[in-house]
């Protein structure tokens, strides 16, 4: 088992200031494989003040020591790439082939991104007479999740490092070992002391004190929308920058003209992958009312030939990653039978065969009602729910029907019928036909899914302040 207590501080390992063992769990097995420490305010305190010293000297590094720094990294996070996605499959329960190939590969492409990004990014631009420089923003409170921990953790420190802002990191305490591996990456790439610190701990506790510490000059944080209201609530006294990335309940447009087979059994899938557990999950699928039967024939049939528990098989789903996420998956899944929602695969319980572990049926609901608590709430589960639609008017209107605004997904043989839909859809990203995420792009959502933007150039944006200096060149004649 792994002895995982201390922090990260100033350049060391350094123990708490108080002891509080917390066990992490390996939501697979429901055995214990490591201790960490639950931090407190006063090492919070110790990380900030050591950020604090740090952005004086490494906010005045050029963009060419950054890239440097930023390169290494990525040279030790390749010698450990098999050492995370191992450690990622232990602490959260994704399953090898997905760890492999995906949770942990996530993590690199941050990095790799952001080195290109600074290849030809202009911090200066001159108009006029005028100077316009974009500083970094100070000392940053980064608060992360436990369902893509490395994805989500890369895409904030990365571009951090690389505008110039020092950091404090506080990982989901449910899966913090990829933290504090990245942690013992970073310290073996040279990162200079005090620019980099990691405290674990609760978002009540460690959360807050990042949160509201009137020395931290920006707050990003990927969560729950309830999280993030926390986070901006204790923040809003500072007047701090911050970001969130919160929840989702992404709709699925599959247009009439669209080959309804394959892309319901795609969507399906898309659905399920990492155990339903993305924020930005197509897990309401629109699909027209005269082709609902066969499209939830489709969809069961996805459902039933997923793989549960097999690390062997490409495709599996793993468990959830908490006791708490496997009882309220459960409770919404009741709530749907409960409402009235047709259930054609899976449902309460565990899978079949199934004794320990946190581990769920791939469940499919048809005839769903878009005001149905199914379809309102995000469930973080591989639940999909199928909604009828009248017409492609009354597709983009349920599609937008949410308090949500993180992504949406549409399918069709015509790609410019598909790009115009995609155009009306109140989200900050739209999957065209299946279309794969890019680094180099923007993630984000409008409404209560967040605000600013994460990944390539959008998300260092988000760690830049933007000065102008007037007079700064003589006035052309």
């Amino acid at each position: 088992m792994k002895d995982c207590r201390q922090f990260y501080i100033d350049g060391k390992w350094v123990e708490p200031v108080v002891a509080h063992d917390f066990p992490v769990i390996n939501p697979g097995t429901e055995e214990q494989v490591a201790t960490i420490s639950l931090g407190t305010a006063a090492d919070v305190d110790r990380a900030v003040s050591a950020a604090k010293r740090a952005f004086e000297s490494y906010s005045e590094t050029t963009v060419e020591q950054r890239s440097a720094l930023l390169q290494r990294i990525i040279a030790v996070y390749q010698s450990h790439m098999d050492e995370m996605a191992e450690t990622i499959s232990q602490e959260m329960g994704a399953p090898p082939w997905l760890a492999k190939a995906a949770q942990a590969p996530a993590g690199l492409a941050h990095f790799v991104e952001i080195v290109k990004v600074l290849g030809h990014f202009q911090f200066e631009e001159f108009k006029g007479s005028m100077l316009l420089r974009k500083e970094p923003v100070g000392v940053c409170g980064l608060i992360t999740p436990w369902n893509w921990p490395m994805n989500q953790i890369a895409c904030k420190v990365a571009p951090a490092l690389a505008a110039g802002c020092t950091v404090v990191l506080k990982p989901s305490e449910l899966a913090p070992l990829s933290a504090y591996l990245l942690s013992q990456i970073l310290d073996e790439a040279g990162v200079p002391q005090g620019v980099f610190n990691m405290v674990n701990g609760d978002g009540p506790t460690v959360g807050f004190a990042i949160s509201s510490h009137p020395d931290v000059a920006m707050v990003s944080f990927t969560g729950s929308t309830r999280g993030g209201v926390a986070v901006a609530t204790a923040a809003a006294p500072t007047v701090k920058r911050v970001t969130q990335e919160l929840g989702g309940k992404s709709a699925n447009i599959i247009l009439e003209d669209a080959d309804l087979e394959s892309a319901v059994k795609e969507g399906a899938l898309t659905c399920f992958r990492n155990t339903g557990q993305s924020c930005d999950a197509p897990t309401r699928m629109l699909v027209p009312r005269n082709r609902l039967e066969q499209a939830t024939a489709v969809a069961k049939q996805a459902a039933e030939s997923t793989k549960i528990a097999d690390p062997s098989a490409k495709g599996s789903i793993g468990p959830l990653a908490s006791e708490a996420q496997f009882e309220k998956v459960q409770s919404l899944i009741n709530k749907g039978i409960a409402e009235g929602a047709k259930l054609v695969a899976g449902g309460p319980g565990r899978p079949e065969g199934v004794t320990r572990g946190y581990f769920v049926r791939p469940t499919v609901f048809s005839a769903v009602d878009n005001n149905m608590t199914i379809a309102r709430e995000e469930i973080f589960g591989p639940v999909l729910s199928i909604i009828a639609y009248e017409n492609e008017e009354d597709a983009v209107r349920i599609a937008n029907d949410t308090v949500y605004g993180l992504s949406g997904y549409v399918t069709s043989e015509d790609v410019d019928h598909a790009r115009r839909v995609a155009k009306r859809i109140r989200a900050g990203n739209v999957h065209i036909n299946g279309a794969r995420i890019d680094f180099a792009g923007c993630f984000g959502g409008y409404k209560q899914s967040g605000n600013g933007r994460e990944w390539g150039e959008a998300g260092l944006e988000d760690y830049l302040e933007l000065k102008a200096i007037f007079g700064y060149a003589p006035a052309a004649k």
